[in-house]
């Protein structure tokens, strides 16, 4: 499976998680479009933390690898890594690849 694959479904699985966590009625469909943060989104910042708690520790476990998703790189970015699920995705791989080049 590649990478990007498997980083996708680490991301959903997470997703998953934070809906065990939530009311039925705020809960966030597992798909790449889904809004996660900001305006439209489906979590608040305290939900954003939890799900980045989750995902950090999804990530550690398959790639072997620590990355820090709520850094002030991703704050600073003009568009939020945080958005969807498909730009958290893409930034985590990101992530990962600088660590392998580290």
């Amino acid at each position: 499976m590649e990478q990007e694959d498997v980083v996708m479904q680490k991301v959903l699985e997470a997703v998953e998680e934070l809906n065990l966590q939530l009311e039925d009625e705020n809960q966030i469909a597992a798909t790449p479009d889904t809004i996660l943060f900001g305006k439209g989104g489906r979590i608040d910042s305290l939900g954003l933390v939890n799900l980045i708690v989750i995902l950090e520790g999804l990530i550690a476990d398959e790639f072997d690898q620590q990355i820090s998703l709520a850094d002030e790189r991703a704050i600073s970015q003009t568009h939020s890594p945080f958005r969807t699920v498909q730009s958290l995705a893409d930034y985590i791989l990101i992530l990962l690849k600088e660590g392998e080049n580290a």
